[in-house]
């Protein structure tokens, strides 16, 4: 009975009422939005970091630096790769060497971290094959022919173009300069200008025997999993396989990025409270200006036996149903935009150049989970029960002898 009845207490003044419930609805509906939009982000840049820059894992000496020697490489890596290829949870695994040199062409020149790979291995790593934009990725390239892909950023700034010349020089093993000339057949581009501006690569038998470093050894094995939640698993296996060797998670490799993505859940509980928190205040003040409308009504209905616990509940039923209705539709709302705008992706192109910098796709897909929406589906129950505590309290302070008595 007391359910009905506060149903259509709260139609009684419809303008009002509506005026809350829009309000509540746009509030959640910037919040759920807001909050997709930043999960989005960071689910690409997360997943671009993996399948470009680091994939799941990635192993070496114990000693590795980036900045550091040759020496620090890993013994036998061929044979690490093969046993890692029969582990359940990897899809695929691929060694390097990693050499820090100076690239120049057409007299300008960079520092750059060089990668020796083995392309059909690396193509099944990273996607840099798949972001080629001029040239191939060591595809039909005459036998004497030594060649180097590099991004698009790094060739805008030596000025090269296809089939230009590329100077290599490095140190080898035993610190004797080292300088090898490249053959410019494919510049790739990502969403990451710092890495295109910072990594080339070239095949691992066209520099290998210059460096002095055994034919098996390698200074990095990737390693891509069939899926992110394998990590912690695979990480633990693979450190109890080569415990000679350092295991490194993408998390520990981009750490801003693992820090970024334990961060967002507690991001969006933020800034739903804080919508709530101003949401909150509206409702008690509907709800109070609602009491006090009704104070000979309520009077009445204690005087002819209405028991005081019943208004109690009336009249929270009346703000939850407020909170509820209003949160409701925020909820399917920012539900309903996110998942088109996830099919769809947000353009924000006219900023790639800021966003690449710091490796950001220009365009977003949206993203939320069922646990966050049920998350802010029951905050927003609860803030209905809170905003409804003043209001109920004061009308149960009413005394119906005087209520009655009110004009």
């Amino acid at each position: 009975m007391i359910i009905p009845i506060a149903w259509r207490n709260v139609w009684r003044n419809r303008l009002r009422s509506l005026v809350v419930i829009i309000a509540i609805t746009l509030g959640i509906f910037a919040g759920v939005f807001a909050t997709s939009f930043m999960k989005g982000m960071v689910d690409q840049r997360i997943q671009s970091a993996i399948q470009t820059e680091t994939s799941h894992l990635q192993i070496h000496h114990p000693d590795f630096q980036q900045e550091d020697k040759l020496l620090q490489y890993i013994p036998d890596a061929n044979a690490k790769l093969d046993s890692l290829k029969k582990l359940p949870y990897v899809q695929s695994a691929s060694s390097r060497l990693t050499i820090n040199g100076m690239i120049t062409a057409a007299g300008t020149g960079s520092g750059v971290t060089l990668s020796a790979i083995q392309p059909e291995k690396e193509k099944r790593i990273t996607n840099i094959n798949e972001n080629i934009v001029k040239g191939t990725y060591f595809q039909d390239v005459p036998k004497r022919v030594k060649p180097i892909v590099i991004g698009q950023k790094l060739a805008d700034k030596l000025n090269a173009k296809i089939r230009s010349r590329i100077v290599m020089q490095f140190a080898d093993t035993a610190g004797n300069p080292i300088s090898i000339g490249f053959r410019l057949m494919g510049i790739y581009e990502t969403h990451n200008s710092q890495f295109d501006m910072r990594h080339v690569f070239v095949h691992s038998e066209d520099v290998r025997y210059l460096t002095g470093l055994p034919k098996d050894a390698g200074h990095e094995i990737a390693v891509l999993l069939k899926d992110n939640e394998f990590l912690e698993a695979s990480e633990k296996q693979i450190a109890t396989m080569f415990p000679d060797q350092k295991i490194s998670t993408w998390k520990e490799l981009n750490p801003e990025l693992h820090y970024m993505n334990d961060i967002m859940g507690q991001y969006m509980y933020i800034i739903i409270v804080i919508i709530l928190l101003a949401l909150l205040f509206g409702i008690v003040n509907t709800m109070l200006m609602a009491v006090l409308e009704r104070i000979k009504e309520l009077g009445m209905l204690m005087a002819i036996g209405m028991n005081r616990r019943r208004i109690f509940l009336m009249i929270m039923m009346e703000s939850v149903f407020l909170a509820v209705v209003g949160g409701i539709t925020g909820i399917l709302l920012g539900y309903g935009v996110t998942e088109f705008f996830g099919q769809t992706g947000i353009d924000l192109s006219m900023y790639a150049t800021g966003l690449g910098a710091m490796g950001w796709s220009p365009v977003v897909y949206p993203d939320i989970e069922t646990g966050t929406l049920i998350g802010v589906t029951l905050l927003v129950i609860l803030t209905g029960i809170i905003s409804a505590i003043y209001p109920a309290v004061k009308a149960l302070q009413l005394n119906p002898a005087d209520s009655i008595r009110t004009e």
